[in-house]
């Protein structure tokens, strides 16, 4: 009987000393993904499977099934963003990403359904479905991510590629147990993602340990031609694997802000995390509580800035260059045709979002708002540099609060919003994190994963993996 790797080391090594043959796996997880009852996919990719296993008859040594989120281009492919916008866009190239992906030889298998143009904190914006949470179907995952981590979590696929921008991965991930690592800004090119906000966007993997993390982040790292911001880290990836083989975390220093310890943390949570943390002290290594009171800033500075950058990015989708289309002829005045378009295609929370943007970058609001609130990212930044100086990782935990039940958040998107503040300071400041699971609790009768979060100065990701795997083995 064929028996699914479960994880992207354990396929590799199978597929080498032929354990399993590529081609059964393909089969297996297409199958498989055919009775999906969690809604996590927008489409199963069979035609670029088709083209592209007969390509690799030759090279019989990946072919990992690697599912990806549907706001990547891929060439003669459909990209929806999960929006009406963009329902039946085929993209005339392939990004930067999936191109390493092919040069590996591992497959993408499908693309992953996702949040009306990756906007929405509960799946439930998407204009096809909501996906639901492996270990409770009445429940959402959580943020825009949800359907990569959940065919992840159920096995749909051995590994996926997502875009995080304030947490729509790592709070996912955590939600249903899986691992969602994200490197430091420049790792990846953003060359073909259409990111809802430029500088805050980033391709980011989940996967089911820390190790599948490092293997695939390995396989997407490279310096682009196509985007300036990417650098090299030949060396970081040789260190990334160092860190796996080392267990000595003696004389770790590790920073645990005060702040979000008090209200709003899940006591199950918070005694799980503390849990994680009398582990790393077992070890030798050392856990600190700190004061970080410009905690209270993040969120604000993410929804003055994200959405600024949203409302310059979605300009283009006009019904002209990009999105859905309407004979012309039958409108008054341009103007009247390019709002129609945007109406129809655009989803409340994609409205939502255009409109504080472009307040905060009007005339009147520019210096009060986005000009204010680029200063403070800029403090951020400092302040994060002089706690790094002090500690190797800062750790808490990725969310406040367990799942939610399928329709329970969306009545209040200040509180959808606010969920963000354990995730979102990695990305203002380009600093790489990682979530992983720790041990479940009970809610309703029901067992559902907690989570434990790591962040690390720019470019560390080796002691990032370091403490991440010793708290995967020893949880």
């Amino acid at each position: 009987m064929w028996t699914s790797p479960q994880t992207l080391a354990g396929y590799l090594q199978w597929v080498n000393n032929g354990t399993i043959d590529p081609t059964d796996t393909i089969n297996y997880y297409i199958n498989k993904s055919k009775e999906d009852s969690l809604n996590c996919y927008a489409r199963i990719e069979n035609e670029y499977l088709s083209q592209h296993r007969e390509g690799f008859s030759d090279k019989r040594l990946k072919w990992a099934p690697i599912a990806v989120k549907d706001n990547f281009l891929v060439q003669w492919t459909i990209t929806s963003c999960g929006a009406e916008m963009l329902r039946d866009f085929v993209s005339p190239y392939t990004s930067t990403v999936i191109k390493k992906l092919e040069e590996a030889w591992w497959l993408m298998i499908a693309k992953a359904n996702m949040d009306d143009s990756a906007m929405g904190s509960s799946t439930e914006s998407c204009v096809f479905w909501e996906v639901l949470n492996p270990h409770d179907p009445t429940r959402i995952p959580w943020w825009s991510s949800w359907w990569s981590a959940a065919a992840v979590a159920a096995d749909l696929c051995i590994a996926a590629l997502w875009t995080d921008t304030a947490g729509s991965v790592r709070q996912p991930a955590a939600m249903c147990g899986v691992v969602w690592m994200k490197p430091t800004y420049w790792r990846t090119s953003r060359y073909g993602i259409q990111a809802m906000a430029s500088s805050l966007d980033q391709a980011w993997v989940i996967t089911k340990t820390v190790e599948d993390a490092v293997i695939l982040l390995d396989t997407i790292s490279w310096v682009d031609k196509h985007d300036a911001m990417t650098v090299n880290h030949e060396q970081d990836n040789s260190q990334r694997y160092d860190a796996l083989k080392s267990a000595d975390l003696t004389g770790l220093k590790c920073a645990l802000p005060k702040e979000f310890l008090n209200k709003g943390l899940d006591d199950r949570i918070k005694k799980q995390l503390m849990s994680t943390i009398e582990i790393l002290r077992a070890w030798w290594a050392i856990v600190e509580e700190i004061d970080l009171p410009i905690v209270s800033y993040w969120v604000a500075t993410y929804y003055i800035l994200c959405p600024a950058e949203v409302s310059t990015n979605l300009a283009r989708f006009d019904g002209v260059r990009f999105g859905v289309q309407d004979d012309t002829s039958a409108y008054e005045s341009i103007d009247e045709y390019y709002a129609s378009m945007r109406h129809d295609g655009f989803g409340p929370e994609i409205v939502r979002r255009i409109m504080l943007g472009s307040y905060v970058l009007s005339a009147g609001h520019y210096d009060a708002y986005y000009t204010k609130a680029q200063r403070v990212r800029a403090k951020l930044i400092q302040d994060s540099k002089k706690v790094f100086e002090d500690y190797d990782a800062i750790i808490w935990p990725t969310s406040p609060v367990l799942p939610r039940k399928l329709g329970n958040k969306m009545k209040d998107p200040v509180q959808m919003y606010l969920a963000d503040i354990y995730t979102v300071l990695a990305n203002l400041i380009w600093i790489p994190a990682i979530s992983i699971p720790m041990w479940k609790v009970k809610d309703e009768e029901v067992m559902l994963p907690t989570w434990f979060q790591i962040m690390t100065k720019h470019r560390d990701e080796k002691t990032l993996f370091q403490i991440a795997q010793y708290v995967e083995k020893n949880r």
